[in-house]
């Protein structure tokens, strides 16, 4: 890949995702996509694949470690994405393997990775789950090497890339330094659980993106029969990424003040 195109911005499959990064991530990158099962990680990564097809005309690598092809293919029709037609005209590839397997293969010359990116002329590819490389070593500085090698191994293609990431907290406060390839890639989108007015809702942040002016606000979004709806940011609100948000002081303060006021001038009127 050149240096011009490595300066170029592709599209994330979410043209609302893309506005938030800048214009979206930039050729060559790799995303992780961090979140609690059932967040929408995979359904990040499956627009990405799919749209980066239909509108792009790229073709597409999913490489998943938890997933049967056939449960995949069943969750991007729900998204309104057709895989498997896709697979049909030779634009994508859905590969279901062991950590182990793909690990030993993405490092040798020659090996699966390397050939089914040149046969596929692979220009996008999704990793779903890299928290499964855990199974490799115990050994924290182990379990880094790792994972750099990994990374490395997608860069070498000049793929551009995103990797999800299971989140074991369903809620609670987001420490950054706890996700342990986040170092590693150009960006790191969060997805998380809200308790929201007596309901569950999901919200979204981009955490860090290099070289990028990128949307900090968090918000919140749906996983709708169309792919991701993102929507406005929780403007009223603070704390989102505890689970549990509060509204912000002076929200409540005019809220219970403010129906206090009204009483007391309707109670005059009377």
């Amino acid at each position: 890949m050149s240096e011009k195109e490595l300066r170029e911005r592709t599209s994330s499959g979410n043209k609302k995702l893309d506005s938030m990064m800048d214009g979206g991530p930039l050729r060559g990158s790799v995303t992780l996509v961090i979140g609690a099962p059932g967040t929408g990680k995979t359904c990040v990564g499956l627009e990405f694949i799919a749209r980066g097809i239909t509108e792009l005309d790229e073709p597409g690598l999913i490489v998943t470690f938890e997933h049967f092809p056939k449960k995949l293919l069943r969750d991007a029709n729900s998204l309104g994405l057709d895989l498997e037609e896709m697979e049909r005209k030779g634009m994508l590839r859905i590969l279901f393997t062991s950590p182990e397997i793909f690990f030993e293969q993405a490092q040798a010359p020659g090996g699966l990775l390397d050939t089914m990116v040149q046969e596929l002329g692979a220009k996008r590819i999704l990793i779903d789950s890299i928290s499964h490389l855990e199974r490799l070593a115990s050994d924290p500085v182990r379990l880094r090497e790792i994972a750099f090698t990994f990374i490395n191994a997608l860069l070498r293609h000049g793929l551009t890339a995103i990797v999800t990431q299971e989140d074991r907290d369903i809620t609670g406060d987001m420490v950054a330094a706890q996700y342990g390839i986040s170092y590693l890639v150009d960006t790191v989108i969060v997805l998380r659980y809200v308790e929201l007015d007596s309901k569950v809702s999901r919200a979204l942040l981009i955490l860090k993106q290099r070289a990028s002016a990128h949307d900090k606000a968090i918000r919140e979004f749906n996983i709708t029969g169309k792919g991701l709806s993102i929507g406005d940011p929780f403007t009223d609100r603070e704390g989102v990424l505890s689970g549990a948000p509060r509204k912000k002081e002076i929200e409540a303060f005019m809220e219970v003040f403010g129906k206090k006021s009204k009483s007391a001038v309707k109670g005059e009127v009377d």
